[in-house]
């Protein structure tokens, strides 16, 4: 049995699991048939003080899988077009492979044993990243199947309020309207407003816990 204190502090604050930010753009609702138009990941890490930080981001364009459907209003929603040539959109696969790559040698480097998704409202994201990878038969997905961590609910919890722009302005951070539903946008949004919360848990006296000293 590996002892936890010789892992890594980001280890062991999560119980082997590795938060990675993660937002998704799409062109509707349905996971099953709406198009992924955008994803971007936030990795994060811990220093030596217990204090987690936002680090690298990836993100990609994603070109419609076939047959895929495209909601004018959601469309409209994100101010995305599927079709712009300089978008420079990559297919759906190969999206998965640029996200997954880096997330999987850093699961393996912080000695975890999945990762797990950070997301505001993240079953959204989590259920659509899952419908892309059947529909590529990816053998090597690193996250969780259904744990996630939700800075909708932990946003309520610290500053009143569900909403990402509300919640940052709240917390202290610039939101920038224009920007949102940019998917790198909101990830990096998300992954600021979700580490204050975890470190400003941490400095109330709520890790590490006396159990573990």
């Amino acid at each position: 049995m590996t002892n936890e204190k010789n892992l890594p502090l980001i280890a062991q604050r999560f119980r082997r699991f590795l938060p990675v930010v993660i937002d998704i753009e799409t062109a509707g609702l349905n996971p099953k048939k709406d198009a992924i138009l955008e994803i971007a990941a936030i990795m994060l890490t811990m220093d030596d003080e217990g204090i987690i930080k936002p680090a690298e981001s990836h993100m990609c364009h994603v070109k419609p899988f076939e047959g895929a459907n495209l909601d004018q209003e959601a469309l409209e929603f994100t101010g995305i077009d599927p079709f712009h040539p300089f978008r420079f959109a990559i297919p759906e696969a190969e999206a998965l492979e640029k996200i997954f790559q880096p997330i999987r040698l850093a699961v393996k480097k912080n000695k975890c044993l999945r990762a797990i998704l950070v997301g505001h409202n993240p079953t959204f994201d989590l259920t659509f990243l899952q419908a892309a990878v059947k529909r590529c038969e990816y053998k090597r997905d690193p996250f969780h199947r259904f744990t996630t961590f939700d800075t909708a609910t932990l946003g309520a919890l610290a500053f009143g309020h569900n909403v990402l722009a509300v919640a940052c302005e709240r917390a202290g951070f610039k939101f920038e309207t224009v920007k949102a539903h940019s998917a790198l946008y909101d990830a990096t949004k998300t992954a600021e407003l979700f580490c204050l919360i975890v470190n400003k848990w941490k400095a109330f006296g709520g890790w590490p816990l006396n159990s573990q000293e």
